[in-house]
């Protein structure tokens, strides 16, 4: 009797839920963005949003919540209710959080990842009479300099940050850390020769290097990208293994029905197929992305560990 009553609650609950699912969203949706307008993530929160709007008839709205780091935001977003009208958008940063500040939430177990939305490389650069003409040689001027040879990031702790620290690990060799306050004053005096590498995002460095102002070393990522389909991978360059992806994704707060989350998926993964959303997105060297919930929860959670010993094994600590 006790499992005959257990099935018919499990399939009334089951019912409702998908029914739930087929009337979501039936008011406006909220998008945090833990950053300021203007920026990157904002743009492809707008961007989504807009996308979402059309193909739901309901509005999906962004509403920026910047701060610590963008731990505010994302607090904010996934301690709401979790019935699918408000979402989060995340970037990179997220994941290297948890091995610099103190947070409260737990970023793997406190989530519900829905779809990751875009993905791109950062791209090595230095200025154009800079000695070291190819990645390779700024590895043998670094080994032959230990310590000499200067990097700029977008702050301590940043992806940026680490994403050299793992390359200088990886290739064996010493660099001297100058962190900036974010990644326009970095580009700045990387322009104008006061550092001397600075792993860039493509779309702040790609005008300048399209311009002669910068020379592009190598990507990041596993492959080339179209942007600058003459500009080595890192693993090309002398680095096997190496890869570092920036990116965008979507999550809501922990217990969104897993109907509403194969719903936003669907829609979102419609809207990253359109080719305006490839358009929009490949002139800064960036690409839509896409896949199923379970395969962002995975790089959410490798991603958290990889970073983990990058900050043990450099002694990074936060500002």
């Amino acid at each position: 009797m006790k499992l005959v009553l257990r099935g018919i609650l499990l399939g009334t609950a089951l019912a409702a839920s998908l029914a739930c699912a087929q009337e979501y969203p039936s008011k406006p949706v909220r998008i945090v963005v833990p950053f300021a307008p203007g920026g990157g993530s904002d743009f492809i929160a707008r961007f989504i949003a807009q996308r979402l709007s059309d193909s739901t008839a309901k509005q999906f709205v962004v509403e920026n919540r910047p701060g610590a780091g963008g731990e505010l935001g994302v607090e904010a977003g996934i301690k709401s209710p979790p019935d699918g009208y408000t979402l989060t958008l995340i970037a990179s940063s997220y994941t290297v959080n948890p091995s610099i500040y103190k947070l409260s939430f737990d970023p793997v177990k406190d989530i519900t990842p829905i779809i990751q939305l875009s993905q791109g490389p950062l791209v090595a650069v230095v200025r154009p009479d800079f000695q070291a003409k190819t990645l390779k040689e700024l590895m043998a001027m670094a080994k032959a300099k230990p310590g000499q040879v200067n990097f700029a990031s977008s702050g301590q702790g940043s992806v940026i940050h680490l994403a050299t620290e793992l390359f200088a690990s990886m290739a064996g060799i010493k660099m001297n850390h100058i962190p900036y306050k974010g990644t326009g004053p970095a580009l700045t005096d990387t322009l104008a020769g006061q550092t001397d590498v600075f792993f860039s995002s493509t779309a702040n460095a790609i005008g300048h290097i399209k311009g002669g102002k910068l020379r592009a070393l190598a990507v990041t990522t596993a492959k080339r990208i179209p942007a600058l389909p003459d500009v080595p991978t890192v693993a090309e360059a002398g680095v096997p293994g190496y890869e570092v992806v920036l990116w965008h994704g979507l999550i809501g707060p922990k217990g969104l029905p897993k109907p509403i989350v194969d719903k936003l998926n669907a829609e979102v993964a419609k809207a990253l197929k359109l080719p305006e959303t490839a358009d929009k997105l490949q002139s800064d060297g960036v690409a839509p992305a896409g896949g199923s919930p379970e395969q962002f929860a995975k790089q959410i959670a490798k991603e958290i560990g990889v970073w983990r010993k990058v900050v043990a094994d450099a002694h990074v600590k936060a500002e």
